[in-house]
């Protein structure tokens, strides 16, 4: 029943403005997860570094100074990659056509699977330049990425963006704005699932809980390869069930396609979001595989 759900909270996106000379600066919740998970992901590495015991052979496989180094890539890496992401993955027929709003970031437009794209290539070229384990480079980043991941999602919520299907559930919320109210077939107000927070709790709060017990508890940094591919395999099942909530991004639904499948027709098919995350699932088995294999072998 729709008067079962929950109103959209009060929240401004943003946490504070001051003009300054004419100039209106603003602090979002969106730049400030981006800030904190930047943050918490260097200081959560920084600990494990301290933690020798922790490496294959009782080795870090960088030092604090090359870690501090390392962020600096890192968020290149997510700025490039999230944004030419949603160019190529979303919105290239837009962007073929006003190639010049391609770097204006501050419109909005970052994909999770360019970002980590964009991350992997900047730890692949770090770890050549200076000659680091890139298994275990790898490995860092996994369980540190979490805490990140479900402070943004929390931020797309407080935005009010990327809500997800209409639903009939006590916790379904009604999204201010009027594209959240064009429910099809919905009279008066319509309530939606809060897919941001679906994610932040699969790809967030329960996979970086997972992440961090198996790295302290259970030893999974001695093999090298083994935390990456699980959260590789982690992140993109949570995405891929989550996709079956989520409202399809606007520019894959026509008329003949109403579900926004990118693959598939009908009652069935696959989103954008379910299409990029399986690699990542594939990707992250094979590399779990790979890593318990590699140490049967002793190599």
């Amino acid at each position: 029943m729709q008067s079962m759900a929950i109103p959209f909270p009060n929240i401004s996106p943003e946490l504070f403005s001051i003009e300054i000379g004419g100039f209106e600066l603003a602090l979002r919740w969106y730049a400030l997860a981006y800030i904190a998970g930047i943050v918490i992901g260097w200081w959560l590495i920084a600990r494990a570094l301290k933690r020798p015991a922790l490496w294959p052979d009782d080795t870090p496989p960088m030092d604090k100074a090359q870690l501090d180094d390392l962020m600096t890539w890192i968020i290149v890496g997510v700025i490039v990659g999230g944004r030419l992401g949603f160019v190529l993955f979303y919105q290239p027929a837009y962007y073929l056509a006003n190639p010049l709003d391609i770097p204006k970031v501050w419109q909005g437009g970052m994909s999770f699977h360019g970002g980590f794209l964009g991350v992997v290539a900047a730890v692949w070229l770090f770890s050549r330049r200076h000659g680091l384990p890139l298994a275990s480079m790898a490995d860092a980043l996994a369980f540190s990425v979490p805490p990140g991941l479900m402070l943004g999602r929390t931020a797309n919520f407080i935005n009010a963006e990327l809500w997800g299907k209409p639903a009939d559930l006590p916790w379904a919320v009604i999204f201010p704005g009027a594209a959240a109210q064009d429910c099809p077939g919905v009279e008066g107000l319509c309530a939606r699932h809060p897919s941001q927070l679906y994610e932040a709790a699969l790809e967030g709060a329960l996979l970086g809980a997972l992440l961090l017990y198996l790295v302290w508890k259970r030893g999974w940094l001695k093999r090298p390869g083994q935390t990456a591919g699980l959260f590789f395999a982690g992140y993109g099942s949570a995405r891929f069930l989550v996709e079956f909530f989520r409202q399809p991004d606007a520019q894959f639904i026509t008329p003949d396609n109403p579900a926004g499948w990118v693959i598939g027709a009908g009652g069935w098919g696959l989103s954008m979001g379910q299409l990029l995350s399986l690699p990542m699932i594939l990707i992250g088995i094979a590399a779990i595989i790979m890593a318990r294999r590699q140490e049967r072998t002793g190599r």
